[in-house]
């Protein structure tokens, strides 16, 4: 028995070294860090084959939430149980949440919101929601439907800006795409993947995580206290999240600026620092809680945001056999990542735009930048340091 707990420390602490090296160094988004882990776990160290590392991506890409850091969850929970999911998760995130919460605090004690250096952070940020708008639309709005469900999506979260509209939309937009494409031969194999998770305990993860969407929001209304507001806002966030890490944004921008628990500079120079580190991009939450409560806001907001991804993944994999060969639930799918566009480009409006782009010369820095990402296809961080700089200079101007 000694024996055997000793091999699973070894098998946990290996989990940990190896998704913290990814952690301090996957740049560049969803995708890249998906591309990193392929080469990490798949073809250097095998702890999985081809077809399962597929089937477990697909998944994550069905499923709200953070898509990579589902994934490695998923492949920690394979390797080693719950405790590997746990643990892969932390290594993964743990770097950039202490960065981003270090530079919360230190934003808002010196308070420097001012500074021209933020105003090229938030440049930056209009630059990347660019660029993801741009490869998201081209994979999921090909046909002429999914643009006018896209288009939809544009005018009716810019026309009506409530907490609720994202939801609805992505609701309507389920519902359109399971209308229209519901008949679509979706010609893939379907071989049998199995998981190492119990469906029973699926089905308490599922049940936890519907009861906390409902149960927070009435809790917050009862008790008016900060800390569980700010976990419900974190929550529902990152439940309601179809298309990865730039799709928070909106969501987290309605929650949290009207209220006035940061103001609009702080929120878009977060967002644009965001860029700058490794991992998740939902770890911009731990620098909005930073600034909020300090490295105790950050902690909760970390937590708040990626429960629903731990509650999800664990809740679907005994179940994904099933989801993944039902069409209906596919075309729900495309109409739902068809809105994802959508949202991103209202998002890019307001409030990115509107607050970053005050004058030609802003414009001009954000076209040079914007070339520097997606033509000579500079790494993401030395587009946040060029902006970084470039702002502070064109402060003088």
């Amino acid at each position: 028995m000694q024996t055997q707990n000793q091999s699973k420390l070894r098998l946990l602490f290996e989990i940990l070294m190896v998704s913290t090296r990814l952690g301090l160094t996957s740049f560049g988004g969803p995708v890249a860090h998906l591309g990193y882990f392929h080469e990490e776990y798949i073809r250097r160290r095998k702890w999985m084959d081809e077809k399962s590392y597929a089937d477990l991506v697909a998944l994550c890409q069905f499923l709200p939430g953070p898509a990579s850091s589902q994934v490695g969850i998923g492949i920690g929970v394979m390797r080693a149980g719950v405790l590997g999911g746990i643990v892969s998760f932390i290594g993964f995130t743990l770097p950039s949440v202490i960065v981003l919460i270090l530079f919360a605090i230190f934003l808002h004690n010196f308070g420097i919101t001012d500074a021209g250096w933020l105003q090229g952070l938030k440049i930056v940020a209009v630059v990347v929601v660019a660029h993801a708008i741009l490869g998201m639309a081209k994979n999921l709005t090909p046909d002429l439907q999914r643009k006018s469900l896209a288009l939809m999506a544009v005018v009716v979260t810019l026309l009506w800006q409530t907490a609720f509209t994202q939801v609805g939309v992505i609701l309507l937009a389920g519902l359109v795409g399971y209308f229209l494409y519901r008949d679509q031969t979706l010609e893939e194999k379907t071989d049998q993947v199995h998981f190492p998770v119990t469906k029973r305990f699926a089905i308490i993860c599922l049940t936890l995580f519907f009861g906390l969407l409902i149960v927070l929001p009435l809790l917050r209304e009862v008790t008016n206290l900060n800390w569980l507001a700010m976990f419900d806002s974190f929550y529902r966030s990152g439940s309601l999240v179809f298309g990865g890490g730039h799709v928070v944004l909106p969501l987290l921008e309605r929650e949290f600026v009207p209220t006035g628990w940061l103001s609009e500079e702080e929120f878009l120079a977060g967002y644009g620092m965001a860029q700058a580190v490794p991992g998740p991009l939902f770890t911009f939450a731990a620098y909005i809680g930073g600034v909020i409560n300090g490295w105790q806001g950050g902690l909760l907001a970390t937590v708040a945001i990626f429960l629903p991804a731990f509650l999800l993944i664990l809740g679907t994999l005994p179940f994904w056999n099933y989801l993944r060969q039902n069409p209906k639930i596919k075309a729900a799918l495309m109409g739902v990542n068809a809105a994802v566009v959508g949202i991103l480009i209202s998002a890019l409006y307001h409030p990115i735009w509107t607050t970053s782009i005050l004058t030609p010369v802003d414009f001009s820095f954000a076209a040079i930048l914007f070339g520097m990402l997606v033509f000579w296809k500079l790494p993401p961080w030395v587009i946040v340091l060029t902006g970084a700089i470039g702002g502070y200079l064109l402060s003088f101007i």
